[in-house]
């Protein structure tokens, strides 16, 4: 998560942004999404990643329930809440674990949008909680997640070394990693060959109005010697 400053004349197309709320509709529930890009810049508004990412997730791709999940670099929390809407269990045996993460200045109003949108059943199985990539992952238990969950969080090179780190620790050989992003530079290019060299990587989805890709990553299982 960077955070910038906020710029009274922006461009058009980032109007959107400077609204107070953004709403959505998904897995049958309306969600409205506060906003303050001149508080956090780019951490606390939706960006279409995000919504993408929501839009795969609701076409049932991955199962969610019975499963342990984390967000990364969650800025306003709309995939970790819909995420924790499409696990739940009042119809199953088993619900999903939803862990919705962020840098400490963004937690306030993760925790908030979080916390409004989600039901009371629901919401006790959703966790806030700071993390930034590559500090401290022993809080985080190695392996423990079924999915990890990023949506638009690869766009600074200074990034990429403790994201990748934080990947490969909390994923295990049957983790499914799933990113959304536009590729807007060179440097976005470079991650996803960093990331090639670690994990397996194919590209399952693409939006084309948005211009939005959706990669799906898992381990890649290390020959053993006979």
């Amino acid at each position: 998560m960077a955070l910038v400053p906020y710029v009274e004349n922006s461009l058009p197309i980032l109007s959107k942004f400077h609204n107070a709320s953004a709403r959505f509709r998904f897995c049958n529930h309306d969600i409205t999404i506060a906003q303050d890009w001149k508080k956090l810049g780019v951490a606390a508004v939706v960006w279409d990643a995000a919504v993408v990412m929501c839009m795969y997730l609701e076409l049932g791709h991955v199962e969610l329930k019975g499963k342990s999940a984390i967000e990364l670099g969650a800025g306003t929390g709309l995939v970790g809440i819909v995420a924790a809407l499409l696990g739940d269990c009042r119809l199953y045996f088993a619900c999903a674990k939803v862990t919705i993460t962020d840098r400490l200045p963004a937690l306030d109003s993760l925790s908030t949008n979080v916390k409004a949108n989600l039901p009371p059943n629901i919401s006790e199985l959703a966790t806030v909680s700071e993390l930034s990539w590559g500090e401290n992952l022993g809080s985080y238990p190695a392996g423990g997640f079924d999915l990890v969950l990023g949506a638009d969080i690869v766009y600074l090179e200074n990034t990429f070394v403790p994201l990748l780190k934080t990947m490969e620790h909390l994923c295990s050989d049957a983790t499914t990693i799933l990113l959304s992003c536009k590729i807007r530079y060179e440097r976005d290019n470079t991650f996803l060959d960093m990331l090639k060299q670690r994990f397996r990587v194919k590209e399952v989805y693409y939006d084309e109005e948005r211009d939005i890709h959706i990669f799906k990553a898992s381990k890649v299982l290390q020959n053993m010697d006979l």
